[in-house]
C-alpha cells in the first residue's frame, strides 16, 4: 500500500510541476500539496 501511495503522490506533484510551467499556478499548486498529503513521507490522508 505504501507504494501505491508513493507513485501516486510522484504523479501528482509531477503533473503539478507541468501544471505550473504551462501557466496554470492554481492548479499546479494544488496538485502539488496534494500530492505531499498523499505521499507516505508526508501526512497520509488514508491512513488515519
Amino acid at each position: 500500500m505504501a507504494l501505491l501511495l508513493w507513485i501516486l503522490a510522484v504523479i501528482l506533484v509531477v503533473s503539478g510541476i507541468v501544471s505550473l510551467v504551462r501557466g496554470q499556478m492554481l492548479m499546479g499548486i494544488v496538485l502539488i500539496i496534494v500530492g505531499l498529503l498523499v505521499g507516505p513521507g508526508g501526512v497520509s490522508l488514508f491512513t488515519k
